[in-house]
């Protein structure tokens, strides 16, 4: 067994990355995780290098936005109905949405968004489709993207989205920048 076996738990647990963050970080399976800091694995060497250079990316200050993004993402489409996207972002807690068209991002939507509409519709707002109010679509990132940057369009629009192979892969939001940082 490497040497650099015995410190990957140490370093893991001391910066506050779950196995399963990690495992989704460096493309492996979290029960492997747990079986290579048990002992009970022995890893090829690349492997072993990319987890270490994957926690010591973390150490060092250069987050990668892979590393924050939430997956997967919850999105809505412009033809869904206000009260469907209000009774969403209620029951996942979020406050934003991508507006999706065929896994195309095409717009967003956001709690003011929504309030807004209230507002200029009162009562009838509930049935006023997502496609009539919706922003510009969020910002988009590679999931190398260093989280300053993130943090840089984070200052301008609600949400930015992590697209990896020309998928959305996650999305990331102010909050998540603050937990990252409060872990």
């Amino acid at each position: 067994m490497f040497p650099e076996i015995e410190e990957i738990k140490r370093k893991r647990k001391k910066l506050g990355v779950s196995q399963k963050k990690l495992a989704e970080l460096v493309g492996v399976s979290q029960p492997l995780i747990a079986r290579i800091e048990a002992g009970k694995f022995d890893p090829k060497l690349s492997l072993v290098k990319k987890i270490i250079r994957v926690l010591e990316e973390i150490e060092g200050g250069r987050i990668e936005a892979r590393v924050v993004m939430n997956s997967p993402v919850i999105s809505v489409s412009p033809d869904d109905s206000l009260k469907k996207v209000a009774e969403l972002m209620m029951e996942k807690e979020i406050s934003q949405l991508p507006v999706m068209e065929k896994d195309v991002p095409v717009g967003g939507i956001t709690e003011a968004d929504i309030l807004k509409a209230v507002l200029e519709k009162g009562s009838r707002a509930e049935s006023v489709k997502v496609k009539e109010i919706m922003g510009d679509p969020f910002p988009v990132v590679d999931p190398e993207e260093s989280v300053s940057n993130v943090s840089k369009l984070l200052m301008e629009h609600p949400a930015v989205l992590v697209v990896d192979k020309g998928k959305v892969a996650g999305i990331i939001t102010k909050q998540d920048v603050m937990k990252f940082l409060t872990r």
